[in-house]
């Protein structure tokens, strides 16, 4: 099975490493000219992930045309850019594996509900869990949920991907799995603005524990599976991004705590902390489908320019509930 990877960013090309482990051919797309050419004659990637050496089996390119000899697709894209990626990319029936953790904006949809939209006869699988593309791209050991309707693709896709240090645990529920990587993000940041404002460890952990309440209400609202909310996709993927400045959402939280804007700390266009873009989506969501997300909506309040005191102010101050 010969790879394709859409996006030339540090998780994608991290993913290409995985998937040329064993020597095979991969295929990457990347929009920055240098990144091509980098891959191509230094086998490096300076822009997004420089120190990591290569494998020689990775061949990069700038025109999508160059993927159609690709068996399956890994889709690494921004969320917010799938659908404008995929509408340029001749697909056909060949599997999409999904790596963006977010929801539309808009329109209010996962990424695989974009995909079908765009690609209706393409099988979707979503990849995501608890990774950062540095430790993926250096061997340490990552687990992760590859989540596609049909087990039998499931199955195939997760042979091909798996290497020693890279594990995929095969699940059927795609819908959960895309929730929890697109609600963490969004409780990464509140994390980061626990830690930048320095209220404490207690605080943090009790973050956690509310924001997976959160994740757990929306994903069973929108057909998700606990089990799946409670995995690696979900609860893992969570533990990571709200524990460490290696994530990008969570680097984005301690900026705002710190009392630094929002329009400053998204400037960098080399990275993306989705979360940023997800949550007024997600609010959204939220009230659509009567779930309540006071996190999700303290996020939104802080990315709007709220104060960092108003905003834990009104959250400790709602009114006391019995845990659930």
């Amino acid at each position: 099975m010969k790879i394709g990877v859409i996006g030339g960013g540090a998780w994608g090309t991290a993913l290409a490493q995985v998937a040329a482990y064993r020597g095979e051919p991969v295929t990457l797309w990347a929009r920055e000219p240098e990144v091509v050419e980098g891959i191509n004659t230094a086998h490096e990637n300076r822009l997004f992930l420089a120190g990591v050496p290569l494998s020689p089996s990775i061949r990069a390119t700038g025109d999508y045309a160059d993927l159609i000899d690709s068996d399956a697709l890994l889709v690494v894209a921004p969320a917010q850019h799938v659908r404008a990626v995929l509408s340029q990319v001749d697909v056909g029936r060949r599997p999409l594996i999904l790596c963006a953790k977010g929801i539309e904006a808009g329109t209010r949809r996962l990424v695989g509900e974009v995909a079908r939209e765009v690609h209706p006869q393409a099988p979707v699988a979503v990849l995501s869990g608890p990774t950062f593309a540095h430790e993926v791209a250096a061997g340490l050991p990552t687990a992760v949920t590859l989540a596609v309707a049909d087990e039998a693709l499931g199955q195939a896709l997760s042979e091909r991907l798996a290497a020693p240090h890279f594990r995929p645990y095969a699940s059927n529920d795609v819908v959960g799995a895309e929730i929890g990587g697109a609600v963490k993000n969004v409780l990464a940041i509140a994390c980061g603005v626990v830690d930048g404002a320095g209220l404490g460890q207690n605080a943090r952990a009790a973050l956690i524990a509310r924001g997976f309440a959160e994740m757990t209400r929306f994903g069973l609202a929108r057909g998700a599976r606990a089990e799946t909310l409670a995995g690696l996709s979900g609860l893992g993927d969570l533990v990571l991004t709200c524990s460490s400045t290696s994530s990008r959402n969570f680097s984005l939280g301690l900026g705002l705590g710190q009392g630094r804007a929002a329009a400053d700390l998204l400037a960098d266009r080399r990275t993306v902390a989705e979360g940023a873009f997800t949550a007024p989506v997600l609010r959204e969501a939220a009230v659509e489908a009567g779930v309540d997300m006071p996190v999700t909506a303290a996020v939104c309040r802080l990315l709007e320019g709220a104060p960092v005191t108003d905003v834990i102010g009104t959250l400790l101050a709602r009114p006391l509930r019995k845990e659930s």
